[in-house]
């Protein structure tokens, strides 16, 4: 078992490194990931089954008591992103299955990454977890009417079907995971220590599997151009969700979670469903996205970390010369 928590950790700290050599890997050896291309909505299913066995009823009281930040939260994430991604389409000039994808990515719920980097800010990761909870409970109403308005001029949007496969993709796998947790409670205690290490390796399998099926398209103007459009997308979230945050005047670390909420999303649902309902090119967005957001998010939540010890340092070491004078 430790072990396993070691591997797990171990991973963690180099999940960035490790989506990028996963990704130049299947660049070069694109068969790698042949065999997953049919296979990622249950990778993906695996995630969210994961994320339902870490969630207690506690975690829906928790809302209940304190909804504003919660509601205020969700609200920012699925007003910002998927505007964003609409604006930068048009001012990048995006079109077809490519806008498609960037606007698909920009109105997924919240990432699961975004806890972490909550955690490792010194953000509020309760706060964190029940945006992301909400946000993804919304998804299948949400993501589909979003595409609906925002890239129903780029592509046929089927509405429905979208419907019912974020119903089944994420909320049956997240209410399975919740059920098992509630009826076997510590029973299941040993299996939440495995559940980092799956999800990430569930992760590196879709992307693999979505650079695979979009080998031949991966050096292409339009696909290139995806990148900057994705990075502007992320920090525009960051810095969106930051100013909300502060709008409403919650304290700094709400701030941070709500930001790391606004600004990350589930990439990985993303590449699954333009897999699934568009062409393949459809994918590269998320998976740009997948890869960027790790990197920006880690950058962010280290300087917030180091601000916050510098600042309490400098506290420290002011008390401590009024003390000696």
């Amino acid at each position: 078992m430790n072990k396993v928590e070691k591997i797990s950790k171990l991973v963690g700290k180099y999940f960035t490194a490790a989506i990028i050599f996963w990704v130049v890997f299947n660049y070069f050896l694109p068969k790698t990931s042949e065999w997953v291309v049919p296979n990622v909505s249950y990778l993906l299913g695996i995630i969210l089954f994961g994320m339902g066995l870490t969630l207690k009823l506690q975690d829906f009281e928790r809302i209940a008591k304190k909804p504003f930040p919660v509601i205020a939260g969700t609200f920012a994430h699925y007003l910002i992103m998927p505007t964003i991604a609409w604006i930068l389409c048009l001012i990048f000039q995006l079109k077809g299955a490519t806008a498609a994808g960037v606007i698909l990515v920009g109105s997924c719920p919240s990432g699961t990454s975004s806890s972490v980097m909550a955690y490792l800010a010194g953000g509020d990761v309760a706060l964190d977890v029940s945006i992301e909870t909400l946000s993804t409970l919304l998804a299948p109403v949400a993501l589909p009417g979003l595409l609906l308005l925002f890239a129903g001029k780029y592509v046929d949007i089927p509405t429905f079907s979208l419907f019912l496969s974020t119903v089944k993709i994420v909320l049956v796998p997240i209410l399975l995971g919740l059920l098992v947790h509630h009826l076997f409670k510590n029973r299941i205690e040993w299996v939440t220590r495995f559940l980092p290490l799956v999800s990430q390796l569930a992760i590196l399998l879709i992307i693999g599997a979505v650079i695979s099926a979009n080998h031949a398209d991966l050096m292409t103007t339009q696909t290139l151009l995806v990148i900057p459009v994705v990075m502007l997308h992320n920090l525009s979230g960051y810095g969106l969700g930051y100013v909300f945050s502060k709008l409403i005047r919650l304290r700094t670390p709400q701030r941070k979670a709500i930001t790391f909420e606004v600004g990350m999303q589930d990439s990985s649902l993303g590449a699954t469903l333009a897999m699934k309902y568009f062409v393949p090119a459809a994918a590269i967005p998320s998976t740009v996205f997948s890869i960027w957001h790790n990197i920006s998010g880690s950058v962010l939540a280290v300087n917030w970390k180091n601000k916050t010890v510098n600042e309490k340092t400098k506290v420290i070491r002011e008390d401590t010369k009024s003390i000696v004078d």
